[in-house]
């Protein structure tokens, strides 16, 4: 028996922006409203499409042989390689100002190019967010425990 897939149509909220050594998340129009009281928290979870990696090549890939930091080969479940079934990516990210006029949300910084598009906000919040005895693999036990003050962002030379 053949497994059907599900499908679902996710929108583009908006997109990445880089200027002037600032980020931003660039919310188009119709869903700036949906910034309202954002800015009363402190940090945001920004829900972002790997769209470089938006293929059929890359979406069958179920496993990294390539993964980063000296990682065995894994699940793709089990990193956070681009190259997926569904190339949705997360970042955490330091709210710095949110511009309802605008629809931008300036954070500190986010592992994701310029024009990137967004599929969804979320506030950071600890009661959700947060677990106080985690257990890592070991090619990651010697990363920070907690989100860089400077943010998550792209490796140098990309």
């Amino acid at each position: 028996m053949t497994e059907q897939k599900e499908t679902f149509e996710i929108f583009s909220i908006g997109h990445v922006r880089r200027a002037e050594g600032r980020t931003y998340l660039e919310i188009s129009k119709p869903y700036i409203p949906a910034l309202k009281e954002l800015e009363k928290s402190s940090h945001v979870q920004v829900f972002w499409w790997f769209s470089q990696f938006d293929d059929d090549m890359y979406r069958q890939t179920t496993q990294s042989d390539h993964a980063p930091y000296e990682a065995p080969t894994m699940g793709v479940f089990a990193c956070r390689s681009p190259v997926r079934p569904n190339p949705i990516a997360l970042t955490t990210a330091q709210v710095l100002n949110v511009d309802h006029q605008k629809g931008q949300v300036e954070i500190v910084n986010i592992d994701a190019f310029d024009d990137t598009p967004l599929i969804d906000l979320k506030p950071y919040i600890p009661v959700c967010d947060r677990v106080e005895k985690v257990g890592v693999p070991p090619w990651s036990a010697d990363w920070p425990q907690w989100l860089p003050k400077e943010g998550m962002g792209l490796e140098e030379g990309e």
